[in-house]
């Protein structure tokens, strides 16, 4: 067959790209290359905002080492698999303006918690609070015993007797007894068990100063530390707080009539270690220093850790004529105004039963 193809019908041939045009179109794919991955990263980064952290159901405790930079607690949490990018925390902390703020502690991290809540508690230093509760009518002994015992708390006074433990405290030759007042504090963990003691001690002398600055008029104390030795004794004498006032009252009638204030718990705190629980009439007549069947006026330290209503009972003690009181066996008391009255109530409740 013959070629009817005419050469001259064929399309020219195209000319050769310019360096310009594939740098255009180089760059163009780059821009598509970057805005699928910028895309990718947003909604990965998105993604990570709102997940919680990874903690078990019962939620986890976390301690944040001193010193740590974001980083250095971004790659922490990483390593405990509690979260799966330490680059987006540490980009989260740092543009929200947290990073330089972000605090050393021991930390509780609910489950649903999100990364960004968990920054806002770094950085506000939201750490977790334990607590110890010093009970009212504690001895310094058994206030010691407890701290020492305390889990979370630095022990650092273990092996130091009552003298140093009061000079460690920055109160040379204090009697430690009934320095301390009762309440329950909160501390986080690696607070020592001094800084602890100086804070209850604080409380103690701001509650007497409180209380002493509003006392009552002609009450026979010449010292805060005297109504802090009565307090304690009143403490000891009820666990009625409506009785505290009333019970203050006796006393301090019986003080200003030089009469002997006649109470079982200083007896009991003097016989120390002795003491097994029964006290015998031979107890009442052996004297101590704490012995307020044979001395007159108050012993010379407190007996116990008063609380702030013994403290405030005693000065602004309840009105009346009562000299006596004996207990009723169910925790409160019985008083009375004279001899005959008591004898008569010591039959009643005590003799009898």
């Amino acid at each position: 067959m013959t070629d009817m193809s005419n050469p001259l019908d064929a399309p020219p041939p195209r000319p050769p790209q310019s360096l310009g045009d594939k740098l255009f179109k180089l760059a163009g794919a780059l821009v598509i290359c970057i805005s699928a991955v910028l895309g990718w990263l947003g909604y990965d980064y998105q993604s990570f905002t709102q997940t919680p952290l990874n903690v078990p159901a019962d939620g986890l405790l976390i301690e944040i080492a001193s010193g740590r930079s974001v980083r250095g607690i971004a790659e922490d949490l990483a390593t405990k698999q509690i979260i799966d990018s330490p680059l987006y925390f540490e980009w989260m902390a740092r543009v929200s303006g947290a990073a330089p703020r972000l605090q050393a502690g021991e930390y509780r991290i609910e489950p649903g918690t999100l990364p960004e809540t968990f920054i806002q508690y770094l950085a506000a230093g939201k750490v977790v609070q334990h607590s110890l509760t010093i009970v009212e009518g504690w001895t310094f002994s058994q206030l010691m015993a407890a701290v020492q015992t305390h889990p979370v708390l630095i022990h650092s006074l273990h092996d130091k007797s009552a003298p140093q433990i009061m000079a460690a405290l920055n109160h040379p030759g204090e009697h430690p007894e009934g320095r301390f007042l009762p309440d329950t504090y909160k501390f986080p963990r690696g607070m020592t068990d001094a800084d602890f003691l100086g804070r209850a001690y604080t409380s103690m002398q701001e509650t007497l100063q409180r209380e002493w600055t509003t006392r009552a008029k002609d009450l026979p104390f010449k010292t805060p530390y005297e109504a802090l030795v009565l307090a304690s004794i009143v403490e000891k004498e009820t666990g009625v707080a409506a009785e505290r006032p009333r019970i203050a009252g006796v006393f301090i009638r019986r003080l200003k009539q030089d009469m002997r204030l006649q109470t079982d718990p200083t007896v009991i705190y003097g016989m120390g270690k002795i003491f097994d629980g029964d006290i015998r009439v031979s107890d009442l007549r052996k004297d101590t220093p704490y012995n307020t069947y044979t001395r007159h006026g108050l012993p010379p330290t407190p007996i116990a850790l008063p609380g702030a209503d013994a403290i405030r009972a005693v000065l602004h003690p309840a009105d009346g004529k009562e000299l006596f009181f004996v207990s009723k066996g169910d925790g409160s008391h019985y008083f009375s105004a004279t001899v005959e009255e008591h004898n008569r109530a010591v039959q009643q409740y005590q003799l009898k039963r």
